[in-house]
């Protein structure tokens, strides 16, 4: 009985086994034949070679597509009681006329997520630039204290530029100017060596060069001595210049003629003018030192932090430059607010222009209209460069009123803004909302709205109109720390 019973387990054993191999054969035919992916077919897209060993920039190239990889659904979190938004790539927002259609197609972001976008070195994204030959993009990692370099057709690392220096770079360093004089850390032996936090970019020289001001030196806890700014060259991606600035410097902005780089200081309502005529960057020097009001006195502690985002005088920021690259209009976001007026020509500060919100943050010029966002209210507001220069032509060296300011509101928070091409939308990134926001420049309206990563802050759009990159620095330790990019689409 027994070994009729061994027999029947022996049996039984040999047939299991034999079933399980054949499934496993069925399955992996399966999946090896009828399974495959289906191939993504792309159009192609125009390369132009590029020399490492020339001066010259490459014709700006207006690209046809950016790559669109399928990624996983995120899901919002919660922190601290905020819900902190994290959009899918793939989400989307329409005007209600389909005029204008805006996709979330890709980000790198560095809180988790999907393990195909993240990117360890975005740390406080500030800033994004679009290279103006449109194959690559910057984005300034204020607390990574570097800057990403990104391949803009696959949002791949190119490079990471890191701000930090000792003795070794001493030969970067441009003359002192005389116009931004230490006097805190006046012991320090080595002042240039020290971790910059990097804000803003400008290029110049047809985008050979990037321009990032640093918002303090790491030992200078209260952004009280000199600062920084350094120049990099683009075809290299490695820094070739470096320049003090006054303290805390935020936005940088070239002039329409590429002869002049302008500063503005947050930290001391200053503002710092350099010459740039020349090709070659030893040549490169400050021009002028211009004060609005007058000079913030800075008398903080050298070792316990303050909060320097606030209490900082007018608190300078959005910058532009007129047309004729005879002034230079700074906003005021603190303070009494309003609009700084530098005339160029003659070398003197005008006095400031009112009439608009308080809290102007981001100035934009552009088809003879100046833009500007109002940060806490969550506006856009524009006026047309006639009205502003009428306005300059009154001020007496205080102040004059300016007339026929138009106003849209958008959400909470508005930070920077840029404008399409054709100067039609308007898009904003309001930091508070968590979103990002178009307004039709025809009739002054908002016509749709899309989600972005906690808390945008920084945006730039490609020179053909269908990319928006933005970057969200986060805020009190949540949120942030990521870099979306988008699809415009228009009709």
């Amino acid at each position: 009985m027994m070994r009729q019973l061994g027999y029947y387990i022996s049996v039984f054993s040999v047939a299991l086994v034999a079933a399980l191999l054949l499934s496993g054969a069925g399955l992996y035919l399966y999946f090896r034949f009828f399974e495959q992916p289906q191939a993504v077919v792309q159009e192609a897209v125009p390369v132009v070679q590029v020399s490492t060993d020339t001066v010259a920039v490459p014709e700006p190239v207006a690209l046809a597509y950016m790559q669109e990889p399928v990624r996983q659904p995120e899901q919002n979190s919660i922190y601290g009681g905020r819900v902190i938004s994290h959009p899918s790539v793939g989400t989307t927002a329409s005007s209600p006329d389909g005029q204008i259609r805006i996709t979330l197609i890709d980000k790198r972001q560095n809180y988790g997520g999907p393990a195909d976008t993240r990117e360890p070195v975005i740390h406080s994204p500030k800033s994004a630039n679009i290279h103006p030959n449109g194959r690559k993009y910057y984005i300034n990692s204020l607390e990574g204290a570097c800057t990403v370099v990104f391949d803009f057709e696959t949002n791949s690392r190119l490079a990471v530029i890191r701000h930090q220096f000792d003795e070794k770079d001493a030969s970067l360093w441009a003359k002192p100017s005389g116009l931004w004089p230490v006097t805190h850390y006046t012991a320090r032996r080595d002042f240039n060596t020290f971790t910059g936090k990097p804000v803003e970019s400008t290029f110049s020289h047809n985008g050979r060069y990037l321009w990032i001001p640093y918002y303090r030196r790491s030992f200078d806890v209260n952004a009280q001595d000199p600062s920084a700014m350094a120049v990099i060259d683009t075809r290299t991606d490695k820094i070739i210049r470096l320049f003090e600035t006054g303290p805390l410097p935020k936005m940088v902005q070239t002039s329409p003629d590429g002869t002049r780089i302008a500063v503005s200081h947050w930290g001391n309502n200053t503002v710092g003018v350099l010459d740039i005529r020349s090709d070659k960057p030893e040549e490169w020097h400050y021009s002028g030192k211009y004060v609005v009001d007058y000079e913030l006195p800075l008398n903080y502690s050298l070792t316990t932090p303050v909060n320097r985002d606030s209490g900082s005088g007018y608190a300078l920021r959005g910058t532009v430059f007129t047309p004729d690259n005879r002034y230079l209009i700074v906003g005021c976001m603190g303070g009494n607010g309003g609009l700084a007026v530098i005339d160029l020509q003659n070398d003197r500060y005008l006095g400031r222009l009112t009439g608009m919100m308080q809290n102007t943050r981001h100035l934009v010029l552009k088809d003879n209209y100046l833009y500007l966002s109002v940060n806490t209210a969550g506006y856009v507001q524009r006026l047309t460069l006639d009205n502003l220069l009428e306005a300059i032509g009154r001020l007496n060296g205080t102040t004059a009123q300016v007339h026929g300011i138009e106003s849209c509101q958008v959400k909470a928070g508005a930070r920077t803004l840029c404008l399409s091409p054709d100067g039609q939308y308007a898009f904003v990134a309001c930091n508070t909302a968590s979103q990002i926001c178009i307004v039709d420049t025809r009739k002054m309206e908002m016509v749709a709205l899309i989600a972005a990563d906690s808390y945008p802050v920084g945006m730039d759009i490609s020179a053909c109109g269908r990319y928006l990159i933005t970057t969200s620095q986060g805020r009190d330790d949540c949120g942030g720390n990521a870099v979306d990019v988008y699809k415009v689409e228009r009709r």
